[in-house]
């Protein structure tokens, strides 16, 4: 996993975690696993921001339908499509 903070400003904010959670923040960072407590909480928050976009966008599709114009080419790559295991 890459480790990288966007340029730009940022806003230093106070969090209380139970301390089996910072434990494993730490295990993590000692282990070379991620840079810092920053960056494993920065991933976090971004990976749920993201995961909250998803379930709102999948609440769109779900009340209007998901079809439009490239269905039939989805279907025509499907069909063709070979996948080795």
């Amino acid at each position: 996993m890459q480790f990288a903070y966007r340029s730009g400003m940022s806003t230093q904010i106070a969090v209380r975690l139970p301390d089996d959670t910072v434990s494993q923040l730490d295990a993590i960072v000692a282990t070379g696993g991620a840079p810092s407590r920053t960056a494993l909480v920065t991933i976090a928050i971004q990976r749920e921001l993201r995961r909250r976009a998803a379930e709102h966008d999948a609440g769109i599709l779900e009340r209007r339908g998901a079809g439009d114009d490239l269905d039939p080419l989805v279907d025509w790559t499907v069909s063709r499509l070979e996948v080795e295991i």
